[in-house]
């Protein structure tokens, strides 16, 4: 328990300032409410009403996460391969020359989509 006993202080500073900083803020901070402070944020613009059915959802936000965790997993991956560089040998060498291979075919296929075309 000793090793813990760091952390667990750590801890529980962290979440006695973020509670601190909360109770001060709501009671000490101004209270000066209008409409403008009360509505949901939508970036400046009013918000319009949402049709029944949801409406639909541009597909391109699903691509651009699918591309972040498709090269978020590479550098996942790539990091601790270049740790342990020197232990693996040739063998490792090669696997990560396939793994860096099969993920650029992917990039050169979603480039050829026009899926990192930003408009």
């Amino acid at each position: 328990m000793n090793a813990y006993a760091p952390i667990l202080v750590l801890g529980a500073l962290g979440a006695g300032f973020a509670i601190f900083s909360v109770v001060m803020a709501t009671l000490i901070g101004p209270k000066r409410y209008n409409r403008a402070k009360l509505d949901a944020y939508e970036c400046g613009i009013e918000p319009t009403p949402v049709p029944a059915g949801g409406g639909r959802f541009p597909i391109k936000y699903y691509l651009t996460a699918m591309l972040f965790i498709v090269f978020d997993i590479e550098v996942v991956f790539l990091y601790p391969w270049a740790v342990t560089f020197d232990s693996l040998g040739i063998f490792g060498l090669v696997e990560m020359l396939l793994f860096v291979l099969t993920v650029f075919v992917a990039y050169a296929y979603v480039w050829r989509r026009g899926g990192l075309e930003w408009d």
